[in-house]
């Protein structure tokens, strides 16, 4: 019997065949001793099917490994016993196999109602009888658990993260590879977000790797739920993340998914060695528009992502055309630094701190601006972008703290000066003798010198930070620790420098006015905390009466913002300190100051089949104003090409000479970066069905849309330009 299991394909003898004469029972006894004995032992069990696939014999052995009654699967269909494991695929039919009457060998396979149990490698042979008629299978198998979980597991851990059990960075590359692929033959869309942690490294310095760990695996579960719908996620190393999102090109959609992400990411988290809060940037591109490849798509993210990430951080981008002239743009401008000291082109503006009470100014904070040549007029908020990272913080922060002392030393005694103080110029090891060189060349006492420092010192070399925060002591310059409660605050730091105020960190201000309890609680708590240390207390950047009184009532003493007063420029603040003390009453009506990008810019607009060039003058949500064609009625319907694959149906609702107002058929959204954008965008795609190379599209290539011909033939064009010298048709 146990030849006839084990035999190669060969004919089975007649049942009627005599047996030979020669101990052929003692024969076949030991044979079927040494068959008993192997199944025993486990290192070889056995079964046979019949022609119909049926088990017709079962190893007892193998039928208790599986956990089942022998007699309960014998008869029964093997293809419904066992099944090819998941490695296998189950496009691997057990029963399309035994049908097909082929030899299979190493097949693994686990009992149906076990899954994730025993796992088995199957063996079998095809037997056939007289005249080559088919009878069934003869066949072997092995208990194989423990090496194909081994295998299972090394599989796994060279396609998934480790630590978190997202998709790995070689995962990521080969799944957005075959998508892209898969989608352009299929003319179907897909984004790619690219995310990055805000202050994770501070985490990891403070609180050790172990809590960085465990923050990233807690990162890891938030963004799966943030992401409600089909996707793969996957974290490329360190604090970077990617998502792959299939189908996707509605920005409107992404936009609230990229801020659904920051939101759930910048809630704190509970760790074992304290409590943190952490933000997130995120960068969105989307196949075909943004790129075709791999390569072009992942860099296309990564553009956005820097963008966002240069724009303050907690924020998404989309990435557009313009991104990487701008990220040129900006180096170039990094680049120049060094001549704008040389030049004189940077200056200072003052933004007033008032005391909560009386309404006073007490202190003036200095930021730095940048007139630029060409670029013209450079604010706070986008130097201090320019700046971060730049080879010349240093130098652009020492010159700030001489000229604030110059300025400072013009103004009435009772008024000081605060100057933030980059982290590379705090370690620099002359930076005390720098300061106490510029309050003498200014001839400005010492305590009216503020200087403002984050915690990001604390994780510098505690030797070098200890000797700077001593020698300004000594010197009497007042310190005041930036950003507090900015995520990996520490009470260590409070107890080791000797600060004379903190100052909250703002968007934990902005968060007490808009979320309930903790937040507003947690100010509270840091005001009482600062009492018992005899420190002051600052909030910054607040914009309602709601939120000062929330404030005032929570005991902070000093604040700023637009409810008072934008920082202003030194002619400005001389005329008003001419007038004696400086008292401003806050007021509702003022409102933060949008930062201003250029709004004039050429743009298409396409009636039936022409397109005709005019100045985009404003851009709202719902409409817009162009100038430059004459005498266009009401109700005239406009495509509106905003460049990009951006196309809106206008109609025009106001018509004064060359100037219309429009209004968009379906409103504009946030574009992530403080602008506006459309929801969806013309396919590349929807181009390359009318000859068009399938690629990112620059601004205006819509030849092959209707009216993109740019009046080339067709209908005798309808508007006229207004400007003199034009031709009718652009």
């Amino acid at each position: 019997m146990l030849k006839g299991i084990l035999g190669a394909k060969r004919a089975v003898p007649s049942p009627d065949t005599p047996a030979p004469d020669n101990g052929a029972p003692l024969q076949q006894s030991e044979r079927l001793t040494l068959l008993d004995e192997v199944e025993r032992s486990g290192l070889g069990w056995f079964w046979a099917s019949d022609a119909k696939g049926h088990l017709t014999y079962l190893s007892a052995a193998l039928a208790e490994r599986i956990g089942k009654p022998l007699e309960d699967l014998l008869g029964q269909p093997m293809a419904t016993v066992f099944v090819p494991t998941d490695r296998e695929g189950r496009g691997k039919s057990l029963a399309l196999m035994l049908g097909a009457h082929k030899a299979f060998n190493g097949l693994a396979v686990e009992a149906v109602h076990l899954q994730g149990g025993a796992v088995l490698r199957f063996s079998g042979q095809p037997m056939f009888g007289e005249e080559g008629r088919f009878i069934g299978f003869r066949g072997t198998s092995a208990d194989i658990t423990e090496e194909f979980r081994r295998e299972e597991e090394t599989e796994r851990l060279a396609k998934y993260d480790s630590l978190t059990g997202l998709s790995n960075r070689h995962r990521m590359a080969h799944k957005i590879e075959n998508t892209l692929k898969a989608f352009q033959a299929a003319r179907r869309n897909c984004a790619v977000m690219m995310l990055d942690l805000d202050r994770f490294k501070q985490v990891n310095d403070t609180l050790g790797h172990a809590a960085g760990d465990e923050l990233l695996r807690q990162v890891a579960e938030r963004l799966t739920r943030a992401v409600d719908r089909d996707c793969e996620i996957g974290r490329l190393g360190g604090d970077e993340f990617q998502v792959l999102l299939p189908d996707m090109d509605d920005r409107g959609e992404l936009g609230e998914i990229a801020m659904r992400i920051i939101t759930m990411l910048r809630q704190p988290y509970s760790l074992a060695d304290g409590r943190c809060v952490i933000g997130a940037s995120v960068g969105v591109a989307i196949a075909p528009h943004d790129g075709v490849t791999r390569e072009e798509i992942v860099r296309a993210a990564d553009l956005a992502l820097y963008s966002a990430k240069n724009s303050g951080r907690g924020q998404y981008r989309f990435y557009s055309g313009e991104l990487e002239n701008d990220t040129i743009f900006r180096r170039r401008l990094e680049e120049n630094l060094g001549s704008a000291l040389a030049d004189e082109e940077l200056f200072l503006r003052f933004e007033p701190m008032i005391e909560a009470d009386s309404g006073y100014v007490r202190k003036l904070e200095a930021h730095v601006c940048w007139n630029h040549a060409q670029r013209g007029e450079i604010d706070e908020e986008e130097f201090a972008e320019i700046l971060e990272g730049s080879s010349h913080v240093c130098d652009v922060g020492l010159w700030a703290i001489r000229s604030a002392c110059h300025h400072a030393s013009t103004w009435p005694e009772s008024l000081r000066v605060a100057v933030n103080v980059p982290v590379a110029l705090f370690m620099l090891p002359d930076f005390v003798d720098e300061v106490a060189q510029a309050l003498h060349e200014a001839g400005l006492a010492p305590g009216r010198l503020d200087l403002e420092v984050s915690e990001a010192v604390f994780l510098g070399d505690n030797a070098v930070v200890d000797r700077a925060m001593g020698g300004l002591n000594r010197l009497g310059v007042p310190l005041t620790l930036d950003e507090f409660g900015s995520g990996f605050s520490s009470l260590a730091y409070l107890r080791r420098a000797p600060f004379s105020a903190v100052k909250i960190d703002r968007k934990l201000i902005a968060a007490a006015e808009h979320e309930e309890g903790d937040d507003l609680a947690l100010v509270r708590a840091i005001v009482a905390l600062a009492g018992a240390l005899a420190m002051q207390t600052i909030a910054g950047g607040i914009e309602t009466t709601g939120l000062l009184s929330a404030l005032q009532g929570a005991g902070v003493q000093f604040v700023q913002g637009p409810i008072y007063c934008e920082p202003v420029d030194q002619a400005t603040l001389a005329e008003v300190l001419s007038a004696g003390g400086w008292r401003i009453e806050p007021s509702a009506k003022r409102k933060y100051r949008a930062r201003r990008r250029t709004v004039f810019r050429k743009i298409h607009v396409i009636h039936d089949d022409h397109s005709y060039e005019v100045t985009l003058r404003n851009l709202s949500r719902s409409g817009a104003l162009i100038q430059g064609l004459a005498d266009v009625p009401k109700g005239t319907q406009f495509v509106v090409d905003l460049g990009g694959g951006q196309l809106a149906v206008a109609t025009v609702i106001r018509s004064s000479g060359d100037t219309q107002g429009l209004e968009f058929e379906h409103p504009l959204i946030d574009d992530g970066a403080g602008g506006l954008c459309t929801r969806n965008r013309v396919s590349p795609y929807a181009l390359a069905a009318a000859g068009a190379p399938l690629a990112a599209l620059g601004p205006g290539a819509y030849q092959a849309m209707p009216g993109g011909n740019l009046g080339q033939g067709g209908s005798v064009p309808l508007f006229a330009y207004a400007a003199p010298g034009r031709n009718e048709a652009a």
